[in-house]
């Protein structure tokens, strides 16, 4: 830190301090040549600490990726909501809409994926949601624990996790569960902490020879702690009925999969930054490909999922179909 931009961050800390009682509990400098932001949690902490070394540096303020996904789940499951109608507590205990909206709306349904090649259902259950219930607690998952991790990592590594770790979830939900539709982020967001794990194991060796060293290493090895109790209460939430153990296992797997292969990049010796690039760029692929061949070669489909309404129909004598889809693709429900 340069002589000019410690006189900077003094300057701006004795503007915040006159203007303490109108600001929030959290505070932000900015340098303006690097453009890194510096935070604090308390204004006791502000006015105590004297140069940014002092403070947890994070990439960038805000976790916009974090926030604009939670606002178009909330968003798509008000929409299904009003047009599919919420269905009973009788079928869908998360208070919801029906099983067929889901369908309707891009629920992974093992037998359209693979025999009719509706392949964009491997993704899009990360933006549905079984109902309010199921929304509540994976949107406050993103919004705080994976927005600070968006803030550490930044945007683009963070919905690279996000993504795979999505796309991954749903390859092994369809193998493992090809009977049941399946929704949710929940699979996403287990690979997040993938990629904490991840994170942690490429950089458990490095050397912490500054202020700022340390406290990254203390900040990280808290928020190991959290993954680790995150993870062992999600495993055991997975033998709950109605919860997709498989997409919590892949979207885990795949989140450390592509996490080393991201943050190999913060690897400082050369030789070890390129062996776990590669060996983690061949181990994600082979998942991969594996995976995928597995699921067109072997999966044992429910021909009986072609039509939602039907199937439910057979297990729920109240059920009413609102947004099933008819052979032609079009929309004979209500909605």
């Amino acid at each position: 830190m340069t002589k000019e931009q410690e006189n900077r961050y003094r300057r701006w800390k004795n503007g915040r301090e006159r203007h303490s009682e109108e600001e929030d509990d959290a505070y932000h400098f900015q340098d303006d040549e690097s453009g890194i932001y510096y935070e604090s949690q308390t204004e006791d902490t502000v006015q105590q600490r004297k140069k940014p070394d002092d403070v947890y540096v994070v990439r960038q303020s805000w976790g916009y990726c974090s926030i604009l996904f939670s606002i178009v789940q909330i968003v798509i499951l008000v929409a299904m909501m009003i047009q599919c109608q919420v269905a009973p507590m009788t079928i869908n205990p998360m208070v919801g809409p029906y099983p067929d909206a889901l369908n309707y709306w891009g629920a992974k349904n093992a037998v359209l994926i693979i025999e009719d090649g509706e392949t964009w259902r491997l993704l899009s259950p990360i933006l549905l949601h079984a109902g309010v219930i199921h929304l509540f607690f994976n949107v406050s998952v993103q919004l705080e624990t994976g927005a600070f991790f968006e803030r550490e990592w930044g945007s683009f590594t963070w919905l690279t996790v996000y993504l795979i770790s999505g796309l991954g979830s749903s390859i092994l939900s369809t193998i493992a569960m090809p009977g049941s539709l399946s929704v949710g982020s929940s699979g996403a967001v287990m690979g997040l902490f993938g990629g904490k794990l991840a994170e942690v194991f490429c950089r458990a060796c490095e050397k912490r020879t500054s202020p700022q060293s340390i406290i990254a290493h203390e900040v990280r090895m808290e928020q190991l702690t959290g993954v680790l109790c995150s993870v062992v209460i999600v495993a055991v939430m997975s033998f709950i009925p109605y919860v997709d153990w498989a997409a919590h296992l892949g979207g885990l797997i795949f989140g450390i999969l592509i996490g080393i292969v991201l943050f190999s990049f913060e690897i400082r010796n050369v030789c070890w930054r390129m062996f776990w690039f590669l060996l983690g760029s061949f181990l994600t692929l082979l998942a991969f490909v594996k995976s995928i061949e597995y699921m067109y070669a072997y999966t044992e489909l429910d021909d009986n999922l072609r039509d939602v309404c039907e199937y439910y129909a057979k297990y729920f004598e109240d059920y009413e179909c609102h947004c099933q889809l008819d052979q032609d693709g079009d929309n004979n429900g209500d909605g």
